[in-house]
């Protein structure tokens, strides 16, 4: 039986160090369970975290390196495995896909070997390839594998339209969907700020500069290599939407997000994962929805499949 607060996260570089340390920030787990090939980091990681829960204001959190076994009672699995972009490297996650794709079929098959209950989020880039192979490689139930897809980038939109506007990055709401990656785009059909529609903006917030779509959406593919180029790798938003991934299959909330999943005809797309509002509950993903896009969102929609199969076929994988 699942312990639903049990929650295993693979991989500890960069970004499974900053989500173990989300995790336990905001004490959404009582133990969290460290694996990694290198498992003396495991080990480091783990233990350095686990002195922060004898501090007053932490959470008596069991942190800790183990191994797949630990899977077996888990109710959240994270995966974090594998290379990312670095520095200096060509700007495109896609990239990745050959090699990653074969680390997740080596992972997942030991996790699959110990649980079918667990819930999965994956974070390995790229996405949306990392996504597919679990979803339809192995004999796991499809509604519990998801990817944090498009919900970094959508923080990130909010965060610069927010910038502008001097508000609250919490009222703007509206997603980014599609790819994980350069082809993901703003669907502004779906944006406002605090119920005010997107067009009333400029003149509700007194602003004689019109709001510039392109310089937005430009500024969010790149602000993420901007940082990798900067600091040498991004983690701490991703963290973030992997805490508000867990925080929605513990508390069963019902929460709409852009989440990566297999497309099943939505917008005529099939055999690819990308990101589109779901529902997670306690068992996963419990409802997608088709939202109403604009000519442009849908062609926009059909390049970023095109992108993730390209990858996907260009690591051999139908």
């Amino acid at each position: 039986m699942n312990n639903r607060r049990k929650i295993v996260v693979i991989g500890t570089s960069n970004v499974g160090s900053a989500v173990v340390n989300k995790i336990a920030d905001f004490q959404l787990a009582s133990e969290i369970v460290l694996i990694d090939l290198n498992t003396d980091k495991a080990w480091g990681e783990a233990t350095d975290s686990s002195h922060a829960t004898a501090c007053i204001y932490s959470t008596n959190i069991k942190i800790h390196q183990g191994d797949y076994d630990d899977c077996k009672d888990a109710n959240i699995v994270i995966i974090c495995a594998g290379p990312s972009i670095r520095p200096g490297e060509t700007p495109d996650r896609l990239k990745l896909a050959g090699t990653n794709a074969k680390i997740m079929n080596s992972v997942f098959g030991q996790v699959q070997e110990r649980t079918k209950d667990a819930v999965i989020i994956l974070i390995t880039n790229p996405l949306d390839v990392a996504t597919y192979v679990v979803s339809t490689q192995f004999d796991y139930p499809r509604e519990k594998i998801l990817g944090t897809g498009t919900m970094l980038e959508t923080y990130r939109f909010r965060r610069i339209l927010a910038n502008k506007y001097e508000v609250d990055p919490k009222n703007i709401n509206g997603y980014v969907l599609g790819e994980h990656g350069n082809a993901a785009f703003v669907a502004w059909s779906t944006t406002g700020c605090a119920g005010f529609p997107l067009e009333k903006l400029d003149e509700y917030f007194h602003h004689t500069t019109p709001l510039d779509k392109a310089a937005v959406e430009q500024e969010l593919v790149q602000v993420a290599y901007d940082v990798i180029n900067r600091k040498g790798y991004t983690n701490t938003g991703v963290a973030m939407a992997a805490c508000r991934f867990v925080k929605s299959v513990l508390y069963d909330e019902h929460t709409i997000l852009p989440a990566s999943a297999v497309m099943n005809g939505e917008y005529g797309i099939k055999d690819v994962a990308l990101s589109m509002p779901r529902m997670i509950c306690a068992d996963g993903i419990m409802r997608v929805f088709e939202v109403h896009l604009t000519d442009d969102e849908l062609e926009k929609m059909n390049k970023a499949a095109q992108s993730v199969r390209g990858a996907l076929t260009g690591a051999g994988i139908k």
